[in-house]
């Protein structure tokens, strides 16, 4: 029986520009065959501030200053779409990805958004299991959406992100 992780302390915030380097580092370790560029977080980022924003972008760093996670959400009138969200390997099983998935719930809320959109690959049944939690629902497949390796994506659906069971909301974190 292992031991649980504890808690993660780190401190969430806005991604700024100065963040796409340390991303893209932690996006190439967990992604190294479908990482974004620094182009796509830069373009990203442009649609993240000012009265116009259509993306919220956050990042969460240890006590120590280092970026152990991040994620993203864009939104296109009532409808939002996760658009990426990944916790460092030691940061796994503490909450953070819990905590970050709030953060843009609460993102799609301020959006004025009906639902929310995310597509997960088929094998990675631990993030699934988090989006479950938090009321997400599969609705279909996209077959082979992530390259290389034609790995299918499941695509899930939350409705109504205002109620959803959010890290703040449940009982026993």
């Amino acid at each position: 029986m292992t031991a649980a992780a504890p808690a993660s302390d780190a401190v969430l915030r806005d991604m700024r520009w100065w963040d796409i380097g340390p991303v893209l580092e932690l996006e190439h370790e967990l992604f190294p065959d479908d990482a974004w560029s620094a182009g796509m977080f830069w373009s990203e980022l442009a649609h993240a501030r000012g009265p116009r924003a259509t993306r919220r972008y956050l990042v969460a760093e240890d006590g120590q200053g280092r970026l152990v996670g991040y994620a993203g959400l864009a939104a296109a009138g009532d409808l939002a779409d996760v658009q990426t969200i990944a916790a460092a390997r030691d940061q796994w099983g503490t909450g953070l990805g819990a905590r970050l998935l709030t953060e843009l719930l609460r993102a799609a809320t301020a959006f004025e958004c009906a639902e929310v959109l995310l597509e997960v690959r088929v094998d990675n049944t631990r993030a699934q299991k988090l989006y479950e939690r938090f009321g997400f629902e599969p609705i279909g497949f996209r077959r082979g959406y992530y390259q290389p390796g034609n790995v299918d994506a499941l695509v899930m659906r939350l409705t109504d992100p205002a109620q959803a069971r959010t890290e703040s909301s449940e009982s026993n974190g």
